[in-house]
């Protein structure tokens, strides 16, 4: 009963900031509560071969928001946790200290492909036969 009391008042107060943001602000919001939702699903246990990348072509007209979206959902092999730091970071310097949209979102791409080679890394390390 109190945890449902403790997230009945966490939705009451989220609704709240929500309702006091700017549209896009609400969107920025909701692309993080997406994203740190994606990060709760189970990681890949190394028994299946890996997976690879969605082809999901950059539109020539993004915005940082949108960026983390597709490539959330090109890259959905990945740890989200390990990923929210430096994304976090970098919507913050473009939100906070208006580093240009398309820069960052070429360093967010940049970011998702680091993260992409070192699965494919640990993911081929899993599945070598050890040396004898």
């Amino acid at each position: 009963m109190l945890k449902r009391t403790l997230e009945s008042a966490d939705g009451v107060t989220l609704a709240k900031i929500f309702q006091k943001l700017s549209p896009a602000d609400r969107q920025t919001l909701l692309a993080f509560a997406d994203f740190l939702a994606q990060r709760a699903q189970p990681a890949d246990s190394g028994e299946t071969p890996p997976r690879e990348p969605r082809s999901l072509p950059r539109p020539d007209t993004e915005s940082v928001v949108g960026a983390i979206k597709r490539l959330s959902h090109t890259y959905d092999m990945l740890e989200r946790g390990a990923l929210l730091n430096e994304t976090s970071a970098l919507m913050s310097a473009h939100v906070l200290q208006g580093r240009a949209a398309v820069v960052v979102i070429d360093e967010l791409e940049a970011l998702f492909a680091r993260h992409y080679q070192d699965y494919r890394v640990k993911h081929d390390a899993r599945d070598e036969p050890p040396s004898q």
